[in-house]
């Protein structure tokens, strides 16, 4: 392709040409939501051509009739946009999903709702190679962005940055929404302005084929507080999730150095700041349970997350000394009960000395009979009471109790 001096002239004056529309819009009714990326081809001393490029300011919106975003690398992908900035930007994190990400799309682009954008995030993912050759049908549909793996909590926390949408919403890769998801959630703030974050009720689809609701499984009751969600009457479900972009901001975003339950941290913080959070209990997703390589496979590692969290409350949150109470109360409670799964998982491994310990450890908190007799048990016959690791799961509700 010519590269000649006519070409280059022909880039400059269209670039000047977009610019000068950009602000004459600028004084019109219309929102923009996207940057125009100017290329100029500049001549170096040798002849050769390279390219120079620049991202307008906020005030100089350019109408290319796509959604522009930077990636990391400072590569910008397109997607198809009108020319104001949409109301909910759909992020969607992805990390070796690329079997997954297209039934996913196609739940988000079946949304009777229809003001939004979608921004996948490739957070780093091993699979990069088969995942753009999934996503090519659809790039002129999103924003794509690829990042250094960072974990959920980075991929979302780069993709609220860049958003243009007063309104987030949340899904995971291997979810699936319903297809009145949004406009239901949307609904919600409709008919409640003062509200700031809302979530619904989702279906568990598990590998074997089960179902069950998950407020059947994670109730949701009464009114959304910092205390209902320390106490976890109530939980959301992330993929759920629809929230003004500044809650979010105004509570510091998603914390990218815990290595799980970064989105209840996130809930719970939201709240703390005076964030008003509402729920309905309407089916808006489908929640993929017990995905091999899931970070939620661990029951031990994800309560030993939730206490680390409540941990992090104390050290870090201005608590209240009636909130300080609850926090200390729920985690004594939560520690205790990962203690008791890392005895479980010791007795499994033949550990029995280890899960002696760390069961004996558990129960000064529960106080459980049960719990008694299964230490009785590690002392005098182990292996014994080791094998009947299927009755353990009446443990765990006895502990809860």
């Amino acid at each position: 392709m010519s590269t000649g001096p006519e070409k280059v002239l022909d880039s400059l004056t269209a670039g000047l040409i977009r610019v000068k529309e950009a602000r004459r819009l600028r004084t019109g009714s219309a929102a923009v939501s996207c940057y125009y990326r100017v290329v100029v081809p500049v001549s170096d001393p040798d002849g050769q051509h390279s390219s120079a490029s620049s991202r307008m300011s906020e005030e100089e919106f350019i109408p290319t009739g796509r959604h522009d975003s930077l990636r990391s690398d400072g590569q910008i992908m397109r997607a198809s946009q009108t020319n104001r900035a949409p109301k909910v930007s759909v992020i969607i994190p992805t990390y070796k999903t690329a079997d997954l990400i297209a039934t996913c799309l196609d739940s988000v682009f079946a949304q009777t709702y229809s003001d939004f954008v979608a921004m996948v995030v490739n957070d780093g993912s091993p699979d990069t190679p088969e995942l753009e050759r999934v996503l090519q049908p659809y790039m002129d549909r999103i924003v794509y962005i690829k990042q250094e793996n960072k974990r959920a909590a980075g991929a979302r926390n780069n993709a609220i940055r860049q958003a243009q949408s007063e309104f987030v919403a949340f899904l995971d890769s291997d979810d699936t929404w319903m297809p009145d998801h949004l406009s239901s959630q949307m609904q919600l703030f409709a008919e409640n302005p003062s509200l700031d974050l809302v979530y619904c009720d989702a279906m568990l689809v598990y590998q074997l084929g089960d179902e069950c609701k998950f407020m059947e499984r994670n109730p949701s009751n009464g009114e959304v507080t910092f205390e209902a969600l320390i106490v976890e009457r109530c939980q959301i479900p992330i993929s759920t999730v629809v929230a003004r972009k500044k809650a979010l901001v105004d509570a510091g975003l998603f914390d990218e150095k815990l290595p799980r339950c970064d989105d209840y941290d996130m809930w719970v913080r939201t709240a703390f700041s005076g964030a008003k959070i509402a729920y309905s209990r309407n089916l808006g997703a489908n929640l993929a349970a017990d995905r091999p390589g899931s970070l939620s496979q661990s029951r031990a590692r994800m309560i030993e997350g939730y206490w680390n969290i409540l941990e992090k409350f104390k050290r870090t949150l201005p608590l209240k000394d009636a909130d300080r109470v609850t926090v200390d109360a729920r985690a004594a409670e939560i520690r205790a009960r990962y203690l008791l799964e890392e005895g479980k998982c010791k007795m499994a491994a033949c550990q029995f000395e280890e899960a002696r310990q760390l069961i004996s450890e558990a129960n000064k908190h529960f106080q459980k009979s049960l719990l008694s007799l299964a230490l009785l048990g590690l002392s005098i016959a182990p292996h014994a009471t080791a094998k009947l690791m299927p009755f353990w799961a009446k443990i765990r509700t006895a502990a809860s109790a």
